[in-house]
């Protein structure tokens, strides 16, 4: 009886184990697919980046490589591939035009100034002004405290003809 109990359970443990060698085998094969697929997908990723790098070689950004590196280079950071220097550029080019645009929204919900004339109403609707106050609001958006002097003129007419001044 001991040898039956013995043999059924050596039975059941020789099952067992291949049961559980299956489950690592599947599961063994089930990592080297998702390792495989991850290494096909940093792939196409290295392929997009290699890509995007030699673009930028093409690619004429807005502010121009001297002034970048010139702003790097007071940072501490020194590099001589043209194609980062670019990417800082082009990165740059967007923020400031994304702070450009939240500046414009910022003007537009601004109430308009009150017009006694009606000739000067329709050349007040036309032209938006952007002010200081503007600006510090849309950088605030991205964290950007500023502050200025109280001596900046924030009205309309700076920056004007003296006589085409509305006084």
């Amino acid at each position: 009886m001991p040898e039956r109990l013995t043999s059924s359970i050596q039975n059941q443990g020789s099952k067992r184990n291949r049961e559980t060698k299956k489950t690592m085998n599947n599961m063994s094969s089930s990592n080297s697919q998702q390792q495989q697929q991850s290494s096909e997908a940093r792939h196409d990723d290295d392929a997009v980046l290699t890509e995007f790098l030699a673009s930028l070689m093409d690619y004429t950004p807005t502010i121009p490589d001297e002034l970048v590196e010139h702003y790097l280079a007071k940072s501490g950071f020194q590099c001589p591939d043209v194609r980062l220097v670019r990417l800082v550029a082009v990165a740059t080019q967007k923020f400031v035009a994304d702070v450009a645009t939240d500046a414009l929204q910022q003007c537009k919900a601004r109430p308009a100034p009150v017009v006694k004339d009606k000739r000067d109403k329709q050349q007040k609707e036309k032209r938006l002004v952007l002010t200081m106050e503007d600006l510090s609001k849309a950088l605030s958006e991205y964290g950007v405290n500023m502050k200025h002097q109280e001596y900046f003129a924030d009205s309309p007419s700076t920056g004007m003809d003296p006589a085409s001044r509305e006084e």
